[in-house]
């Protein structure tokens, strides 16, 4: 069985459940053929890095958590457009 694009996918041909191994495959080769995880010292553009906070000693995740990972996010998304060299 070949997995559909997931770009092309029409409201009436999504299954009923997620499956991610039908579609995840594909996005992982997208990303590693354009090299969307690598990032070199030497690549144009000033380094842009953010520092990630230890791990929650309490294992307890609340709001808190998913907004400074978005914030981590939307900054360096922000500063890959304005031409920094980042990876995050």
């Amino acid at each position: 069985m070949t997995t559909p694009s997931v770009h092309n996918a029409k409201a009436n041909d999504l299954p009923p459940t997620y499956d991610p191994a039908q579609v995840e495959p594909a996005i992982l080769k997208q990303y590693l053929d354009t090299k969307a995880y690598a990032a070199s010292p030497d690549a144009e553009g000033e380094p842009y890095a953010i520092v990630i906070p230890p791990p929650n000693v309490t294992a307890a995740l609340h709001l808190g958590h998913a907004l400074n990972n978005t914030l981590q996010d939307v900054l360096t998304r922000y500063h890959r457009m304005r031409g920094f060299n980042t990876l995050w």
